[in-house]
């Protein structure tokens, strides 16, 4: 067992008492992951999906409650943040209509772009990345609307998402209601609703990083807690 939490827990006022609790019911302690952690991990998973010769990559990946972005040429990144600008906590904290307000996406929109302006000068001195890659069901969903392949046609088929095509759905998603864009393809219904919120996260980390298209990568950061605890097994 590789037992481990990410935001939700780890910025919960109560996390102490779920963790004890936990604790109590399963016997189980869960590792709580820093959101420096999560980006590390997940970068590990990437550059170990794509190899060597993928050269300098750039990871996003966002989740419920956080957007990771990491840089580096090695299997640990140079540059690792994390953001407070998860699908799941954008949604609940900004978009309550259904359809979206327009003044709500707009604003959201804004929030957004201000948080990612204040990390962009890390990545920007580093350079310019060899490889862009994003992991995570919100990429994945994305990519999918815009015409990459299905799951069904396996992992090792290359799905790509380009800036464009993001900046086309991005106003078509904000005029949906959830049950509509439950029916698009590759959308699943518990999520939804928070596909705006993780399409305006992409769309300004796409931009503002200068990113014009990147690539899925079937990994993401349970592999990388995976193959971390693999990495330090003792060998026999």
């Amino acid at each position: 067992m590789l037992p481990f939490a990410t935001s939700a827990v780890r910025e919960a006022v109560n996390a102490d008492a779920v963790l004890a609790r936990v604790k109590d019911e399963t016997g189980i302690d869960l590792q709580v992951l820093t959101g420096e952690e999560e980006a590390r991990l997940t970068f590990l998973a990437a550059r170990r999906w794509f190899g060597w010769s993928a050269g300098k990559l750039l990871l996003l990946d966002i989740g419920g409650g956080s957007l990771e972005v990491a840089y580096g040429i090695d299997e640990d990144p140079d540059t690792a943040v994390s953001l407070p600008l998860g699908a799941g906590r954008l949604t609940a904290g900004w978009l309550p209509g259904d359809p979206a307000d327009s003044a709500d996406v707009k604003a959201l929109r804004r929030h957004v772009r201000a948080q990612i302006a204040r990390t962009v000068g890390e990545f920007s001195r580093a350079g310019r990345p060899d490889h862009v890659v994003a992991t995570s069901k919100t990429f994945k969903q994305l990519a999918r609307i815009a015409g990459a392949p299905g799951s069904s046609e396996g992992l090792h088929v290359q799905r790509t998402l380009s800036r464009r095509s993001l900046e086309e759905w991005v106003p078509r998603l904000a005029g949906m209601t959830v049950v509509e864009r439950a029916a698009l393809p590759g959308v699943s219904e518990g999520r939804a609703a928070q596909l705006l919120a993780g399409a305006l996260v992409a769309e300004g980390a796409m931009d503002l990083l200068g990113v014009e298209e990147l690539e899925i990568c079937p990994w993401a950061l349970r592999e990388g807690v995976i193959l971390r605890r693999l990495d330090h097994l003792p060998e026999e």
